[in-house]
């Protein structure tokens, strides 16, 4: 699985995309909103650590996700 963090632009918020192997998007979901129903992605229990993560990715770039 992969993570990338989307840039918003004037009104629109910053987002998070999760990818599988295949780069096809899996999950899409506002950087600023509590991380919601992660056992569809098989990330239950790791909010903490995926909220961290969120908060010290840069921009743009994409990122295997190793939890």
């Amino acid at each position: 699985m992969h993570i990338i963090k989307v840039k918003g632009k004037a009104k629109i918020p910053d987002y998070i995309q999760l990818r599988d192997e295949n780069f096809v998007l899996i999950a899409y979901f506002r950087a600023d909103r509590p991380l919601k129903n992660l056992e569809k992605y098989g990330l239950e229990g790791k909010e903490n650590i995926l909220r961290t993560l969120i908060e010290e990715l840069p921009f743009g770039k994409i990122q295997k996700l190793d939890l």
